[in-house]
């Protein structure tokens, strides 16, 4: 992941903010400038175009996003249980973060940097977990599979960006149902999905 200057980084903090409130394109330079409280110039220093700053913050917060879950992952083996960490993970950080949230819950499906944060991780732990026998589906079901779960995890942070589920109720239903539909059976689901989950590990 290409790392941000401070600068930079303000400057996509000011984005993804905008971003979320109102689109790809409906924020100005103006905008972005008052946002991140630097002057215009230092924008057009950094800012090739408000369609290049979209895409480099999409791509920076998919990149961020796997980087750190699967950091999370390194001590964690069976698929079923990484599965349900992954989708809890998405939940809870909206709770945390509802800007973030809200960028990725209006962008996930259009955008080709966020599809693939979905589906990096996914494919191998899904390919791991049919090989291993820990699920039921047929390997050209992959893609339906996971676009099963990222419509299920973007539904569930829907929920708790809009205060109808807490992100504890909404992780834990998600990821039960989620693995009970690839064939785990349904004790073994909701232990997994209720299961005390970590932190989401930092980056260096």
């Amino acid at each position: 992941m290409e790392s941000l200057n401070p600068v930079q980084r303000r400057i996509h903090q000011a984005a993804l903010r905008l971003f979320a409130e109102r689109g790809a394109i409906d924020v100005s330079i103006s905008d972005l400038a008052l946002e991140a409280g630097v002057a215009r110039g230092t924008i057009y220093s950094n800012v090739k175009s408000m369609e290049q700053l979209f895409e480099a913050v999409a791509a920076h917060l998919s990149a961020e996003m796997h980087e750190r879950v699967n950091k999370s992952f390194e001590t964690l083996t069976h698929p079923a249980h990484r599965l349900a960490n992954g989708i809890r993970f998405f939940i809870r950080r909206t709770h945390e973060e509802p800007q973030w949230g809200t960028f990725i819950h209006r962008f996930a499906m259009s955008n080709a940097s966020l599809r693939e944060m979905f589906a990096s991780q996914a494919t191998k732990d899904l390919l791991e977990g049919l090989a291993g026998g820990c699920y039921s589906f047929r390997e050209e079901q992959l893609l339906s599979v996971i676009t099963l779960i990222s419509s299920s995890v973007l539904g569930a942070m829907f929920l708790v960006l809009e205060g109808h589920r807490t992100w504890r109720d909404a992780g834990a239903d998600t990821a039960e149902f989620v693995l009970r539909a690839l064939g785990v059976p349904a004790q073994e689901a909701g232990r997994l999905a209720t299961e005390e989950l970590p932190a989401l590990l930092a980056l260096d």
